[in-house]
């Protein structure tokens, strides 16, 4: 099957972690991956993801970064002249125990907030055309009024990372009602405690089992759900 008919997705923060194992099971399933990560570090990845086969390939992107954001519609156009699958899995966690710095807060919000606003709508115009457009904001449980106002965060429900996640909560609602008559179908996934940089060893589930639910996101039918908060098909309160 050529590129230009298979589909395209786009992971952020895809060099490690929760990033990689999204990619390498969209790829799984014959999708073209475009990982995208900070200072180069998304080549390496790629390339062990084209050693087991798939269609993998590099992009170098900080979420932060307002060019290399601006770079990403060309380089998609140019490349493989479409885009299917966006999935905004990069983020930060900066919060110091129970406090943020200012500054902190900044960056948290930059990274988790502004920077996928800011990629969603640079590539809208290319998911307008797809015929199955398909946008996972990678949330987290943390990010639900529900669960945290029931005290069920413990020491996890820091405020930078917390509110930061319930704003990306609302950005998927706002962007579903918005993109309701089009292809374009918008959630938010948690993927549970996993293990990874920011789960740590303890965390109940691998990054296999983690990934499913924003792979699932992204691969919708048509008659699926948007605007939801999900942890594999289980709809979250907000």
């Amino acid at each position: 099957m050529e590129t230009a008919s298979k589909k395209v997705a786009l992971i952020t923060g895809a060099n490690k972690g929760l990033g990689l194992e999204i990619a390498r099971q969209l790829g799984q399933l014959g999708i073209v991956v475009v990982l995208g990560a900070r200072q180069g570090k998304a080549e390496a990845p790629a390339a062990e993801l084209r050693a087991q086969g798939l269609d993998a390939h590099a992009v170098e992107l900080d979420v932060t970064h307002a060019a290399d954001i601006a770079a990403l519609p060309p380089f998609l156009e140019a490349t493989f002249g479409r885009l299917d699958i966006l999935v905004n899995n990069a983020g930060v966690q900066l919060d110091e125990g129970p406090e943020v710095s200012v500054a902190a807060l900044r960056q948290t919000y930059e990274a988790n907030v502004i920077g996928p606003y800011a990629i969603t709508q640079a590539l809208l115009p290319l998911l307008r055309h797809s015929p199955a457009g398909r946008i996972v904001n990678q949330s987290s449980i943390l990010g639900s009024l529900a669960t945290i106002s029931a005290g069920q965060g413990g020491d996890w429900a820091t405020p930078g990372y917390t509110s930061s996640k319930a704003a990306l909560n609302m950005l998927t609602i706002v962007a579903a009602q918005q993109l309701a008559y089009t292809n374009i179908k918008v959630n938010a996934a948690h993927p549970g405690w996993v293990k990874t940089d920011l789960g740590g060893p303890n965390a109940l589930l691998d990054v296999s089992e983690g990934a499913k639910t924003a792979v699932r996101l992204a691969l919708l039918p048509a008659d699926g759900p948007t605007g939801g908060y999900f942890h594999d098909s289980e709809h979250l309160p907000w």
